[in-house]
């Protein structure tokens, strides 16, 4: 029977890409997606597939509160983060939440099917012992509080642009 996967990203082409990469994999099943946080809580709660790949920023709620209300309601789904984040702060509270991966974004074609392998192999798959520096050169670590902090100011800031 194929590993059942529920793919979350606010982005259809994201989305579609991750059923891409995952193409050639018979033994593995996108059998849901999710454009937001709510959806995400209904339909991994509904699918309870064997791995979740989810975003941290999207709308209505956050990965983070995601994995947070799974955790409350006793659910410790196999969940892989996808994001653009590259934050210590951000990869510690995803792990602390009980994530068992994580990857960037832009390394998501070389890390992906090695990550969910690792993962269902009973393993997990996070960045090395500190997030890779930023563009400027400095390590992004602008979030002292990851639960909130840069995320919140995105999602607003992302609203706040889509009110005008």
């Amino acid at each position: 029977m194929p590993k059942r996967i529920v793919v979350v990203n606010d982005h259809d082409v994201v989305r579609q890409g991750v059923r891409l990469i995952l193409r050639n994999r018979p033994d593995w099943s996108v059998v849901d997606e999710a454009a937001n946080g709510n959806e995400a809580v209904q339909k991994i709660k509904s699918q309870n597939p064997d791995l979740t790949i989810l975003d941290i920023s999207m709308p209505e709620k956050d990965g983070l509160e995601v994995l947070r209300d799974l955790k409350a309601g006793g659910m410790t789904p196999k969940v892989l983060v996808l994001s653009m984040h590259n934050s210590k702060e951000v990869i510690a509270a995803v792990r602390d939440l009980g994530a068992a991966g994580y990857i960037l974004k832009t390394n998501a074609a070389q890390d992906l099917i090695r990550a969910m392998e690792d993962i269902f192999d009973g393993g997990f798959f996070f960045p090395g012992p500190s997030a890779k520096p930023s563009p400027s050169g400095a390590p992004d670590t602008k979030t002292s509080d990851p639960s909130r902090g840069n995320l919140l100011r995105l999602r607003l800031d992302f609203s706040g642009a889509l009110a005008y």
